[in-house]
């Protein structure tokens, strides 16, 4: 069977079911005639917009159409996505009308991100791209050729939306993020709005269809407001879209249940004018609902406003291509080889009268007009997006430290602690979770705050730090826009769910990346991952709840940016906490334990451990013959602990080699910063070589065990010399339903796999080892097998098997 085939441009969709009386739910607002002049500027700058785009794409040479065009004038690659951006450039220049009349704070988020030649036309226009990148893109000539010549080859700037694009807070890579990022900027910010427009093919996204009720966290009396614009332009790369399908009826019946109004502007004949006073009424809803909040007659469930914007993709060809799918990247593949298409894009460009607009390299002033007056007012250069950053007041951590030698939660503890940051900084930190923090034991947050949730009439409009949701991908979003917008902010989840945002968290660390490399823009606050709920202490959660691949997944960003910690204790955990908050341009993951473990620091001592990232510890290594309070210099075996449960079971089995095995010689080490296992050079917390052998050895076997998958520590100590000696043991994908001891033996870590690897790596150095090593992995089996057994009758571990190592 033959190929779909659409034989009109902008078919309309097949008619819903749905009662006509449906469209009373639509917004109709009376209009106001625009002005001539207004009229004319922004026809203007719309067309002087598109032909710039437009020549991105396609032109080396003859930028300006000063001459007839020639195969020669067209670049070899054609590269760029034109059907999204006149939509763009249209939005664009109503919200510089919109700002110029309201004197507003205003960003705006590009969803489809390849919009990027629409953006940059209209980035050059208002001059912001000269005020970052002086003498390249300044509005003239040269500044103009550059823009258009450069675009999308080595050098220029790139096809999609990313840092380096002035007024951007959002990677345009992925789609389906913009929404979400949008309602964290405003988070906080009373005064700013953020417009984003979704294309109608990342409305499909899995991420932009929980976004949508991001208004339900939005409290109008502390926080800004999104304008969502919903551009249906009918087709995605050679495909209808959903919402392309969806009449007007179904449109509205389903954003009205969201909580929106819904405004469609989609008349081509009237767009000016109908768009004009669409935002006008948006603005205006949005000011009545926020007055209502600050004057203390809050609104119960407002309905915010969105617009549905009906603009196609545009261009003609000799084939369908204006309304439908042909125009979505590049309309005319062919034109740097056919002369048909030539012709055809030398009509196209020559239709928008580029001389009449931009006369000896500047813009008219009929174009110039609807620009706000103040440069900082312009969407490029609201300075919340290139120099945003609010550092915390950050608390100390000794009144939440906790006693050596106790049984603590690191969760608990540090949710204490994050009480105390949250009242210090009231609008500068925000905590976004599934609905997992009292499941996580971080509920003393909530001691001074609430959570925020404004449908629910327990906790509407309190203030609340807290927003708790199930969608990941709305906490990750929430994360980013309000991280890049100054703020600080926290995403604790269940260990074996963060892989949800995976590439969510790669995005956002290539803007950041970029934007480390943008000499014009700002530092940022870190992002905070806190990882809990691991399948090291295995409850009542089976195999679905295992999984530690979100450690893979920040190892493989850049060094500069990737950092992993794993706090052996709640003290260790809590300085981890502390340096996070007050890190930038980072993105970090603590991993740590909801269940009282072991407290094997104080407070100093854990200051100093986390500082170092790894250290010998000495009260639970052998001891110097010397006489000296610290441990052997000349191990038989270094035995590793990289997380809070396997570092347990280190200690438990230095433990257990004392009384087994005495002549043994162990040296104990933990490794709370998991990158100083780099080898030196490939990242900024490396340790040197000599450093590495002073806590390692140079020769002796060292015996890792990691909360992680073994690969993964196995690639990071590649490059490092003696990997021979070197063993990894961790997660291997191992258990069900079973106690968290089980999970230990299941997957190689516990105490008696430690014992044994240690017995045997030790006996290769130790001649009284050798002697003794049949009869002690007898006495280590029977030990397992005697545990097993107790596990099986009654269905839990022994009493004692987290009791607290005792060395003599």
């Amino acid at each position: 069977m033959a190929g779909e085939q659409i034989p009109v441009a902008n078919p309309p969709p097949l008619p819903s079911h749905l009662p006509d009386s449906v469209l009373d739910l639509a917004v109709k607002i009376d209009k106001k005639t625009l002005p001539a002049d207004v009229r004319e500027s922004l026809e203007g700058f719309q067309r002087a917009a598109c032909y710039i785009a437009a020549a991105m794409i396609f032109l080396k040479d003859n930028v300006l159409l000063e001459s007839d065009l020639r195969l020669d004038h067209i670049k070899p690659r054609l590269l760029g996505h034109w059907g999204t951006c006149p939509g763009l450039i249209l939005v664009w220049s109503h919200l510089d009308l919109l700002i110029k009349n309201h004197d507003l704070d205003m960003i705006y988020v590009i969803g489809p991100g390849h919009g990027a030649p629409a953006a940059l036309a209209a980035l050059w226009l208002e001059g912001s791209l000269e005020k970052f990148y002086p003498g390249e893109y300044d509005r003239n000539t040269t500044g103009l050729r550059n823009l258009i010549t450069r675009f999308s080859v080595p050098g220029g700037f790139p096809s999609h939306i990313n840092a380096e694009t002035p007024g951007s807070i959002h990677e345009g890579g992925e789609l389906g993020y913009a929404l979400a990022v949008s309602f964290g900027a405003v988070m906080d910010k009373p005064d700013l709005i953020v417009t984003c427009v979704v294309g109608d093919g990342e409305a499909e996204s899995g991420p932009t269809a929980t976004a949508w009720h991001a208004i339900k966290y939005l409290d109008p009396k502390e926080s800004g407001a999104v304008i969502p614009i919903l551009h249906v332009n009918g087709f995605k790369i050679s495909e209808r879209t959903i919402f392309g399908c969806m009449d007007d009826k179904e449109i509205i019946s389903l954003f009205s249940g969201y909580g929106y109004q819904v405004l469609i502007v989609e008349n081509m004949d009237t767009i000016n004018e109908d768009l004009y006073n669409g935002l006008e009424w948006a603005l205006a809803e949005i000011k009545k609902i926020q007055q209502a909040a600050r004057s203390g007659k809050p609104i119960a469930k407002p309905r915010w406003p969105m617009i549905g914007l009906g603009a196609p993709k545009k261009n003609t060809d000799g084939k369908l291509i204006e309304g439908s799918f042909h125009s979505h990247q590049v309309p005319l593949p062919k034109a740097n080889s056919d002369e048909a298409q030539l012709k055809l894009l030398s009509d196209w460009l020559s239709s928008y009268r580029i001389s009449e607009l931009i006369q000896d390299g500047t813009p008219t002033d009929a174009v110039l007009r609807i620009l706000p007056e103040r440069d900082e007012k312009k969407l490029g250069q609201n300075k919340l997006t290139y120099e945003p950053y609010q550092p915390l007041d950050v608390v100390d951590t000794k009144d939440c430290a906790v006693e050596k030698g106790t049984d603590q939660s690191c969760m608990k503890v540090t949710g204490q602690y994050l009480d105390k940051v949250f009242q210090a900084n009231p609008t500068g930190i925000r905590l976004f979770s599934p609905d997992e923090l009292e499941s996580n034991k971080l509920d003393a947050i909530l001691d001074h705050t609430q959570r925020n949730f404004q449908w629910d009439e327990y906790s509407r409009g309190n203030g609340g730090r807290v927003i708790e949701t199930l969608s990941e991908h709305d906490c990750q979003g929430f994360m980013q826009g309000y991280t890049l917008t100054g703020r600080t902010a926290l995403f604790p989840s269940y260990e074996s769910f963060l892989g949800i945002v995976h590439t969510m968290m790669v995005q956002y660390s290539k803007f950041v990346k970029i934007a480390r490399e943008v000499k014009w823009r700002g530092d940022l606050a870190s992002i905070n991952y806190i990882e809990t709920s691991t399948w090291a202490r295995q409850e009542h959660n089976g195999f679905s709840h295992q999984n530690p691949s979100f450690i893979g997944a920040v190892l493989n960003i850049k060094p500069e940016a990737a950092r992993v910690y794993l706090p052996p204790d709640a003290n260790c955990f809590l300085s981890t906490v502390k340096h996070c908050l007050k890190s930038k341009n980072k993105t970090n993951l603590i991993i740590g334990s909801k269940q009282p473990t072991s407290v094997y620091l104080s407070a100093e001592e854990a200051d100093e451990h986390c500082r170092l990232g790894a250290s010998i510890w000495d009260f639970a290594s052998s001891k110097d013959p010397s006489g000296s309070a610290k441990s052997t210099p000349n191990p038989d075996v270094v035995l590793v602990g990289v997380g809070v449960e396997v570092t347990f079971e280190v200690i438990k089995a230095a433990e257990l080699l004392r009384t087994l095995c005495p002549g043994l010689r162990v040296r104990v080490v933990n490794v709370t910063d998991l990158m100083i296992l780099i080898a030196e050079s490939k990242h900024p917390h490396a340790l040197s070589k000599d450093h590495f052998v002073d806590l390692f050895t140079a020769d002796k076997p060292v015996l890792f065990n990691y909360h992680g998958y073994p690969t993964e520590l196995q690639g990071l100590l590649f490059g490092r010399e003696g990997l021979w000696r070197m063993g990894v043991e961790g997660y291997i994908e191992e258990g069900s339903t079973t106690t968290p001891f089980d999970m230990m033996l299941v997957n190689r870590v516990s105490r008696f796999d430690v014992v044994s690897r240690a017995l045997r790596a030790g006996a290769e150095h130790n001649e009284e080892v050798k002697q003794q090593l049949d009869k002690c992995l007898r006495d280590v089996e029977e030990k397992v097998k005697d545990v097993r057994r107790f596990i099986a009758e009654h269905g839990k571990d022994p009493d004692d098997i987290y009791d607290m190592a005792k060395f003599e």
